[in-house]
């Protein structure tokens, strides 16, 4: 879907899409706490679609087969930034100053710390700290589609092909973390998405296994406060914790009482009991200054919970301002042309990137954590009729930071008109074994499928991104 095809479904989504915070609680997730709905839910409940115990029977029941995965020796860990629906790479990082004014579009440019290298005029806290980013612009997308299937599997193997059977059964990057990293913490999970619209912005497990979709963020929200006078440091004391839910138990099915919990069950309520999950989740522990500093917005309120989650233990974050809000074909659909719809989030972004990055540094987190900003492909050259511009999955740009990684320096470039690669191109695969290499990965690690073949989780011959080494 690299030309101007825009179906009614699509403008129809454009339309519906919520503004609302993403932290705001749905009118499903109010639980009273102490309930028979509160000791399900927050114990084994919650996690992508499965209740938290049966996803560590399937991760269980598949690393039994398959090898297992050793405690993790240091605190390596992946944000990705998801921007939905496609980044205009020429008026974001890299602008064409010299192009015809239809080319260029309506945004000036700007110098950055990185001599000789200008961003669009509407980025400048990135185009500040351009020495401690790179910014790769011969992204080659042409596997990808209008989906997150292909970049976040960083499989040019993995695609949306509309027939049921999208993917190819091929996993997702942070899936494939969740596998063979899991998460920093034992007590927290491998992957975690912070996103509102679920199969549109985030990719999972596919063939890999139940047990390591991503955890839905979101949802998790909220729902892991403990029954007043049931305090976490004390949950170890398992005498403790049992006087302290007598009074819990009998509201509850006595089948779900902790006496008769499977190994599972119990695994998942330590987990939830630890009172780790509940500490990272809870953004009153930070400063109006420092939310401020993220923004008070989707995608900035979502860097500053990735940050507490890495932070506490999570290895790959998954971050998604909205669904398509970078599909900017123009004025006459939901999230606008580039002027009109463009301008309006790159503050966004500009300022959720920056602070992520600063905040990480500052807390001597940002040489562990690998971040990256993307999309699903780039946009045409020519502004078109509607002051837009359509997919076009030839070439994007894209912008990385952290992971102990060279920085302050532009990868890769595009022609003349950012219509096409020039040079320095770096493919899906490449940026998958990038992530895999930097998270101690082994990159010849195969995965099994149902029919007892192996496959590998990084594909085409992939290579780390040699300017990232």
């Amino acid at each position: 879907m690299n030309s101007s095809s825009h179906g009614h479904g699509h403008d129809l989504h454009h339309a519906t899409q919520s503004l609302r915070s993403p932290f705001a609680p749905a009118a499903t997730d109010t639980i009273r706490v102490g309930s028979r709905r509160w000791f399900l839910q927050t114990g084994v409940g919650g996690l992508g679609g499965l209740t938290l115990a049966e996803m560590l029977a399937a991760q269980a029941a598949a690393k039994s087969g398959n090898g297992s995965v050793a405690p993790p020796k240091n605190k390596k860990a992946v944000i990705l930034f998801w921007l939905s629906g496609g980044p205009s790479q020429l008026d974001l990082w890299d602008p064409k100053p010299d192009a015809p004014r239809e080319v260029r579009g309506p945004f000036g440019t700007i110098p950055t710390a990185i001599p000789g290298v200008r961003f669009g005029e509407h980025l400048p806290r990135q185009a500040a700290i351009a020495d401690k980013l790179s910014i790769l612009r011969a992204i080659d997308c042409r596997s990808s589609n209008h989906t997150p299937i292909t970049m976040q599997a960083g499989n040019p193997l993995a695609r949306r092909t509309n027939d049921g059977k999208d993917g190819g059964g091929f996993p997702s990057m942070g899936s494939i973390v969740a596998r063979y990293r899991g998460g920093n913490d034992p007590d927290m999970p491998g992957f975690v998405g912070l996103a509102r619209s679920w199969t549109s912005d985030v990719y999972g497990a596919g063939k890999l296994g139940v047990g390591y979709e991503p955890v839905k963020g979101l949802e998790l929200t909220g729902k892991f406060n403990l029954p007043k006078g049931i305090e976490a440091p004390r949950l170890a004391d398992r005498d403790r914790l049992r006087g302290q839910f007598d009074r819990l138990r009998r509201g509850i099915d006595q089948r779900q009482a902790l006496d008769s919990l499977d190994g599972f069950q119990r695994q998942a309520y330590q987990m939830v009991l630890s009172g780790k999950v509940q500490q990272a989740f809870d953004m009153a522990k930070e400063s109006d200054a420092t939310r401020d500093a993220y923004g008070r917005c989707s995608v900035g309120e979502k860097a500053l919970m990735a940050r507490r989650l890495v932070e506490h233990g999570v290895t790959y974050v998954l971050v998604s301002g909205a669904w398509g809000y970078f599909d900017h074909h123009g004025d006459d659909v939901r999230w606008g042309g580039i002027e009109k719809g463009l301008k309006p989030l790159c503050p966004r972004i500009d300022q959720a990137l920056a602070t992520l990055v600063t905040d990480l540094e500052d807390r001597g987190l940002l040489d562990d954590t690998f971040v990256m900003m993307m999309g699903e492909f780039g946009r045409t050259p020519k502004i078109n009729e509607k002051a837009g511009r359509h997919h076009w999955t030839k070439v994007m740009s894209m912008a990385v930071a952290g992971g102990g990684m060279p920085a302050g320096q532009v990868i890769g470039s595009s022609n003349a008109h950012g219509a096409d690669l020039k040079s320095g191109v770096v493919r899906p695969q490449d940026l998958a074994a990038t992530t895999f290499r930097h998270l101690g990965i082994d990159l010849g690690t195969h995965w099994v499928n149902q029919q007892g073949r192996p496959i590998p989780i990084v594909t085409e011959n992939g290579r780390p991104v040699p300017e990232l080494l």
